[in-house]
């Protein structure tokens, strides 16, 4: 099983800042893909709609609003039980040296756009809220002739997304190979280690041994800097690994399983389920279905 997904070919050239196609469809027929340029796609009237996003895979609402700053995360918005005849997407594709310490993007004016585009990178689904709100600013790009104006335009719609905090990340960082990065040393180190024994036996006692810390006050600190419990978080990476696995591999599912560090057989497929919402078996299946071999 040799799958790859398909690379897009943007019409973004050199010199170019940005591309905007705003246009009406009928239905979702475009396979996966990933492309080298950055990318803010919102959907309308796409109810029922399937987003799939690395590993993420979720029905859409009647608005949807993604952004995706990694340029090998693949994406798709597949058909699945929408029934709309009348679909509006606009696509804002880009491309934004971020990470250039030499440019402006790390003072504090752009603070938190960096660290949107940061998060962006597992690709981020923002609130309803927060696509009523930049939806005007968004329509009107594609009415801007004057291009300066058009990327001061594209920043304030940055910035507007840059104060919903709430926005969600989508894929899971194995899956998506983004670095780790926090701003405490400690939770850098515990997830550096993570990160290359997940496979192993992962205690609470050894990783807070490794940082210095009593496991009473590690596994506090470590909720507070990621939100998540030890457990839920090595859990999460162990699964983004197999989900991986299971898309790039033709390794056997119980191979995967043990692997990835998981006990049995059947803790795997139950917590597989839970999160991923299908047996790992159908998520391999059904991403087998919507690749492109070229």
């Amino acid at each position: 099983m040799e799958t790859k997904v398909l690379h897009e070919i943007t019409p973004l050239s050199e010199h170019e800042f940005m591309y905007v196609a705003d246009r009406h469809k009928q239905g979702f027929d475009y396979p996966i893909h990933c492309h080298d340029v950055m990318e803010l796609n919102f959907v309308a009237g796409g109810a029922g709609a399937r987003r799939v996003v690395g590993d993420s895979s979720e029905v859409i609402g009647d608005f949807d609003l993604v952004l995706i700053t990694s340029s090998n995360l693949e994406h798709v918005w597949e058909q699945h039980e929408c029934k709309s005849v009348d679909i509006h997407e606009i696509t804002v594709q880009f491309y934004i040296p971020f990470e250039n310490e030499k440019l402006p993007f790390h003072t504090n004016p752009f603070q938190p756009i960096f660290k949107m585009m940061q998060r962006a990178k597992h690709g981020l689904a923002f609130p309803v809220e927060a696509v009523l709100n930049i939806y005007h600013l968004l329509a009107g790009l594609t009415s801007n002739d004057d291009s300066f104006c058009a990327v001061q335009h594209f920043f304030e719609i940055l910035h507007q997304l840059s104060k919903f905090t709430d926005a969600r990340e989508l894929s899971s960082s194995s899956y998506a190979k983004v670095e780790l990065g926090d701003d405490s040393r400690r939770i850098l180190k515990a997830k550096h280690y993570i990160s290359e024994h997940y496979s192993q036996d992962l205690s609470l006692e050894v990783l807070s041994s490794l940082v210095g810390m009593s496991p009473s006050a590690f596994s506090r600190f470590f909720k507070h800097h990621t939100s998540k419990n030890l457990s839920e978080y090595i859990v999460d990476i162990r699964l983004g690994n197999a989900a991986r696995r299971l898309v790039d591999t033709t390794d056997s599912v119980s191979e995967i399983c043990y692997t990835c560090g998981f006990n049995t057989l059947s803790n795997f497929n139950r917590l597989f389920r839970k999160r991923k919402g299908c047996s790992p078996t159908e998520f391999r299946e059904k991403y087998y279905k919507t690749k492109v071999i070229f």
